[in-house]
């Protein structure tokens, strides 16, 4: 008989920029809590972090040990706006069995079998068309894709897939980057916005006559077909400069790189922005005319 474990790594999930369905996938909302994974072995309830640090929280080690098995691992996030809650989406270990070598389905059907009361919450699967539109519109950080199929591996896997919840904005073409290994037409977008110059004495701090500053916003490499990047560098040909059109550009790349006129408008979708001011987990949504 295997023994009880003392510590089970957690599966982790890959941020994805992909948006897709299919019915080998479940989704389920991505809570923006802490990890937990607790342990319960007899009417021993240890609780831990994603790092293996100890957590005290009464009320869901309680909840826990009314639970009617003799030992399980279960692994969820919690919450705590204005009340502690557990949101338990797996099970790794159930009455004496490893369940990680189970698919999904299976593991979670040994979850809807468990009477969970407060603070235990089961995270239910979503049947939205769009469950990531949903998300957003709700004001959750995102969703998660899980393959029906999938075990419970202890590492970040392709099989999880996170979707968070993104911004859209506009942005000003400055530049390009040539593409690399198989990839033709172009490497990745320049992006750019303008922003009222700053002048030290004048009262409210900016330039009445001076042109905005361009500021360099961050590289845009994905979401673009073949017949896209063909048709885009065609395009970018027809416009290039000898000089950067950027005149704030803290992170410009300089190898590969090539400068156009700022005449193009894309549609970016992105996660936030860095502490730098640029554009986290970019992707390209649309090229307007």
């Amino acid at each position: 008989m295997t023994a009880f474990p003392e510590w089970v790594e957690p599966m982790a999930a890959t941020l994805t920029q992909e948006r897709f369905t299919g019915p080998e996938w479940i989704f389920e909302r991505k809570f923006d809590g802490i990890r937990l994974l607790a342990f319960k072995h007899g009417q021993d309830v240890r609780l831990f972090s994603r790092n293996r640090l100890p957590q005290h929280i009464p009320s869901i080690v309680q909840a826990i040990m009314a639970l009617p098995m003799d030992d399980a691992i279960l692994d969820g996030e919690v919450t705590s706006r204005g009340k502690v809650e557990y949101h338990v989406f797996d099970v790794v270990w159930f009455n004496g069995r490893d369940v990680r070598p189970l698919p999904l389905e299976k593991r979670r059907a040994l979850l809807s079998g468990l009477p969970f009361r407060p603070p235990l919450h089961r995270v239910a699967s979503l049947d939205d068309p769009k469950p990531w539109d949903r998300a957003c519109s709700e004001g959750w950080e995102g969703v998660i894709a899980k393959r029906r199929d999938s075990s419970y591996e202890h590492r970040r896997s392709p099989h999880w897939l996170k979707m968070k919840c993104e911004t859209t904005q506009e942005f000003v073409v400055g530049g390009f980057t040539d593409p690399q290994g198989g990839r033709v037409g172009l490497g990745a977008l320049l992006g750019g916005h303008y922003i009222p110059r700053q002048v030290s004495g004048s009262p409210d701090g900016e330039s009445k006559d001076e042109p905005d500053d361009f500021v360099f916003a961050g590289k845009v490499g994905t979401g673009f077909d073949t017949k896209l990047l063909l048709d885009l560098r065609a395009r970018l040909d027809g416009l290039e400069v000898a000089k950067t059109p950027f005149t704030k550009a803290v992170g410009l790349p300089r190898l590969r790189a090539h400068w156009v006129r700022p005449e193009i408008v894309v549609q970016v979708a992105f996660i936030e922005w860095t502490v730098h001011g640029k554009l986290r987990h970019s992707r390209l949504l649309a090229v307007h005319p």
